[in-house]
């Protein structure tokens, strides 16, 4: 039996199944979605966690970074993914500016979130500078999954989107901001693009699952952007990213043959029309 099937047991997802899974060491398999279609066949795939992620800013966008995606849109692409899933835990980006610097602004976001798209819980992104935006809204009773390492919302202040917490002061603030995070009660943490011994040495020392995106084999899930996994995204290929397929050629491919069959009048057919 496919490890697909087999967690089609699972009737739904949730933060306690996260942690019994991490504490008798199954991996947590986690990716994005941003529509009802895709979410559908994620979803009856048997993935753990969707990540309704403000990648969507730049695959269903087109913008270079996900800082220009507003609260409404993140809900829009939330709802629809919410409809579409059965089993995974849907999880929500707050998008920049959503609760950075105001924990009072954290919660009215936060709320906005789960009450318009019924989602099973946000992700911040940040250590220390963001607790007080996570104490708030977890005393609202809303999980929250955590976001350390590379933190594309902050590209502004790092200038480049290379290998985080490769030096020992930031290495040492991650691995703080980890426990940190973990003591005001997040659920799970993403590690993105960090060292993978230093990845594994958090996920060994917390008590909470630790997802992995560029950050090696040692943590307890990974995640990747559906776009890029699927090969619909060609512009990007960083050194963690594994294709699983080409379906950029294949679209391409099959748009092509139905512009050729409208334009020699080949579609539709007799058995085509009424």
């Amino acid at each position: 039996m496919s490890v697909a099937i087999e967690t089609q047991r699972v009737k739904k997802v949730t933060t306690h199944v996260l942690g019994e899974m991490k504490m008798r060491g199954e991996k947590i398999a986690m990716l994005t979605s941003y529509d009802y279609s895709l979410a559908r066949i994620v979803d009856k795939a048997g993935i753990d966690v969707i990540l309704v992620g403000d990648s969507a800013a730049n695959v269903m966008a087109g913008w270079k970074t996900t800082l220009p995606i507003t609260l409404s849109q993140m809900i829009y692409h939330g709802e629809s993914v919410v409809r579409a899933v059965k089993r995974a835990m849907v999880v929500i980006d707050m998008p920049f500016g959503s609760y950075q610097g105001n924990s009072v602004e954290a919660i009215v976001s936060a709320i906005r979130i789960m009450k318009e798209t019924t989602a099973n819980a946000i992700k911040l992104e940040g250590g220390a500078e963001i607790v007080d935006s996570v104490n708030r809204i977890l005393s609202a009773g809303i999980p929250v999954m955590g976001h350390l390492g590379l933190t594309p919302q902050s590209i502004n202040k790092f200038g480049t989107y290379t290998v985080r917490a490769k030096q020992e002061e930031e290495a040492k603030k991650l691995i703080e901001d980890a426990y940190l995070l973990q003591e005001a009660g997040v659920f799970a943490i993403v590690l993105e693009k960090i060292p993978a011994q230093l990845a594994g040495k958090v996920a060994s020392e917390l008590r909470i699952p630790i997802i992995g995106i560029g950050a090696g084999p040692l943590v307890d899930g990974q995640v990747l952007v559906l776009h890029d996994m699927l090969g619909i995204n060609q512009d990007f290929s960083p050194r963690f990213l594994r294709r699983y397929h080409n379906l950029y050629d294949e679209i391409k491919f099959a748009v092509g043959n139905y512009v050729d069959d409208v334009k020699s009048g080949d579609f539709p057919n007799e058995k085509e029309q009424y």
